[in-house]
């Protein structure tokens, strides 16, 4: 039975509205950009509240847990795979530094997913003990809204709690979805493929983003035989097409069998795993077939449609610049917007939001230059504009600068993989419009190139830097020769 609840034995101080409230702000959804908002929003003075579902490595409709995707289905856990797998080529390259390494070195899965699963039970704490030591108060279970100043949460044990507030911020994140195929629940998600029981053997992987570049990387490195298929010429849409090659290629040099233009069928169960068969005819056998292949926003149980909250075609919640909904009390962050899905942005996205509702400083997420990063073996980063997008907006000319290397290491290693950097300038200004790695150490560089680019650095300025010797980082501060000159479509518009 639903029951209004009295705060520490008592309503809420009066808004300027003259309105009492349980809370100032309550938040739906304990991830990255829900604590964030709390955090901060509590730090402005703000009588903060946040519900999140319980604790699970796999998601649910009713199970997620503080930390959200990010802490413990996703980047954290993830890069820990990378880690793991990571170690396979390094002992290969180890034996020509004079590492007497066995030919045969075993790999314990299980101890890898033990440890892992102990540190996201660690950081889950971590968050749970962030948010008390702000003054936030928590609660485990479902939210959903009731009103525009209304919220219910259903807890474990089925009790039903019902809370106003003045504000209510909606930070439910999304869901890994699955392909309409026969045989689909024969498949996992992301989700799963960061708790399996067994190491697979033979794994199949279904997408071009990140997850499947990631998990191709991580289960061949780990030494399974793993099949990427994906529908486009090359992975990873969205990024500079050179740099898709380049990842392309370091993919099949690791030994991944890549099915561009292809897509699966139908998965059957029979006693020797899993047959796929894919739309042209061909099958294959899998321990494990990984569906990545895009996700979807968690609105679908929070009752917005009832209370007036506009939704588009995919499901996000739409909001302004401010992240606000079309419901002026109720807000929204984070991958239930669907704008730019990242962990980082969404902690913009909920420091941008407390600024603006608590703290008297109207601000507006900024979306120019972010960078990010694919975490491949070896990794790919970028930030600002891929070539492609440069031209297309460009007036004017665009330079290319770019430096193909061997890495340092490789040459003693004898790994024949080359680390690719990539700069792209406007030619009238000088400015780096974008800048992208793919080798060793790619996300830890590129971050530092990003704030040079939010800085609105030129190519003199990358030129008159001293490097770091001996770096691949400093390939980006000696690249003086122009690799091609590109005409912007603006600029070949107006000529015509």
């Amino acid at each position: 039975m639903s029951r209004k609840m009295l705060i520490d034995g008592e309503l809420s101080s009066s808004n300027d509205d003259g309105v009492q409230y349980d809370f100032d702000l309550f938040v739906i959804g304990g991830g990255s950009g829900g604590v964030r908002a709390s955090r901060f929003s509590a730090g402005f003075g703000a009588k903060v509240a946040i519900c999140e579902l319980p604790f699970h490595p796999i998601s649910s409709e009713l199970l997620g847990g503080f930390g959200g995707t990010c802490v413990i289905r996703g980047c954290v856990p993830k890069k820990i795979l990378v880690y793991g797998a990571t170690y396979g080529g390094e002992l290969q390259d180890a034996r020509n530094y004079g590492w007497e390494v066995n030919e045969k070195v075993d790999f314990n899965w299980k101890k890898l997913l033990q440890k892992k699963t102990q540190e996201i039970v660690r950081l889950n704490e971590i968050y749970k003990r962030m948010l008390t030591n702000s003054g936030v108060k928590s609660f485990e279970g479902e939210g959903r809204i009731t009103g525009p100043h209304e919220v219910e949460v259903t807890q474990i044990d089925g009790t039903k709690l019902s809370f106003s507030a003045k504000h209510i911020l909606i930070a439910t994140g999304s869901r890994a979805q699955r392909p309409p195929i026969p045989g689909q629940e024969l498949g996992i998600t992301s989700d799963e493929a960061l708790s399996l029981d067994e190491m697979p053997k033979r794994a199949v992987i279904l997408g071009g983003g990140y997850i499947a570049v990631e998990f191709a990387s991580i289960w061949r490195g780990m030494g399974a035989t793993v099949d990427l298929f994906f529908r486009k010429e090359r992975p990873l849409r969205g990024f500079d097409d050179e740099m898709r090659t380049v990842v392309t290629r370091n993919l099949e040099g690791r030994g991944i069998n890549l099915h561009p233009g292809k897509n699966l069928k139908e998965l059957i169960k029979t006693d020797d795993g899993i047959k796929v068969l894919t739309d042209d005819g061909e099958e294959l056998m899998a321990d494990v077939v990984l569906f990545a292949t895009g996700r979807i926003p968690n609105s679908k149980r929070l009752n917005l449609g009832a209370v007036g909250v506009q939704l588009d075609a995919a499901g996000a919640v739409k909001v302004d610049e401010y992240s606000r909904t079309n419901i002026p009390s109720i807000w929204a962050i984070g991958d239930v917007t669907n704008r730019i899905n990242l962990t980082p942005v969404a902690l913009m996205e909920g420091t941008c939001f407390s600024k603006t509702a608590f703290g008297g400083q109207p601000s507006k997420p900024d979306y120019s230059d972010v960078p990010c990063a694919v975490f491949s073996i070896p990794p790919l980063s970028v930030v600002g504009l891929s070539e492609q997008e440069a031209v297309e907006q460009a007036k004017g000319d665009i330079l290319v600068f770019n430096s193909t290397f061997n890495p340092m290491k490789n040459t003693i290693s004898g790994r024949q993989e080359k680390s690719v950097m990539k700069l792209v300038v406007d030619a009238e200004t000088d400015k780096v419009l974008g800048a992208a790695m793919c080798g060793p150490d790619a996300p830890e560089i590129i971050q530092g190139i990003a704030i040079a680019l939010k800085c609105g650095a030129t190519k003199a300025q990358f030129d008159s830097t001293v490097g770091i010797h001996p770096s691949a980082a400093e390939e980006f501060v000696t690249m003086r020769s122009v690799t091609r000159r590109v005409a912007g479509a603006l600029k070949l518009k107006t000529n015509l």
